[in-house]
């Protein structure tokens, strides 16, 4: 199909087509404006509407992050230089509180983990026992054992579920084989850091998050 030359209308989804006005359909043809249905062209105006609101509050929800960032990094260098002191534990976790304690901002490091192969191993142990238990293994295992071996949207192993198989209490040798496996398994990759904010209305009261998360506000 050859390609259509056109003068768009920015922001409009209308675009010029050999003077006529168009609009550029799924399959990459110029429909004239007068043929595409109304309800079409009132969806078209509000996604457009939407989506850009959206990309003007993700520009700036990523220059809050980026000076809020700079500005923790930058009190932390003070308190460094004139104090000779750090907000902090070993594993990076911050908090700073206002003078009258009612407002928070807690800087959480999340470590990013992989599996190595051993991984594979210990499936193939659990296996082993599971198939060996067949009747006799209670559900709630075999349920635990599918959810953590199961690769999540992004593909990647459901750590959460994998390491509840580390908690169980099972005597088995090959079991426990396997969750030793598990553990050479785990490979420690970086980390993240997480901003997040929480205020209070009093001393007494319990801290409540202020969310930047269109699914939690």
């Amino acid at each position: 199909m050859d390609a259509i030359n056109y003068e768009e209308q920015p922001g409009t989804g209308i675009v010029i087509v050999k003077g006529r006005e168009c609009m550029i359909d799924g399959k990459g043809q110029a429909i004239p404006l007068t043929n595409v249905a109304p309800a079409d062209k009132l969806q078209d105006e509000l996604v457009r509407k939407i989506i850009g609101f959206a990309a003007d509050l993700n520009g700036r929800i990523s220059r809050f992050r980026d000076h809020t960032m700079g500005d923790l990094c930058s009190f932390d260098a003070l308190l460094a230089q004139e104090y000779g002191a750090k907000i902090g534990g070993k594993k990076g976790n911050r908090t700073y509180q206002s003078y009258d304690g009612l407002m928070q901002v807690r800087v959480q490091v999340s470590d990013r983990i992989e599996f190595g192969p051993e991984l594979q191993i210990a499936k193939s142990l659990i296996d082993e026992c599971l198939t060996e238990w067949s009747a006799e293994s209670r559900p709630e295992i075999q349920s635990i054992v599918a959810r953590a071996f199961n690769t999540d949207r992004e593909g990647q192993i459901n750590k959460s579920e994998l390491f509840m198989l580390l908690r169980l209490e099972i005597e088995e040798e090959r079991w426990k084989r396997a969750m030793e496996a598990i553990r050479a398994s785990i490979r420690v990759t970086g980390s993240k850091e997480y901003v997040r904010f929480y205020s209070r209305r009093n001393l007494e009261a319990a801290w409540e998050a202020i969310t930047i998360d269109l699914a939690k506000a």
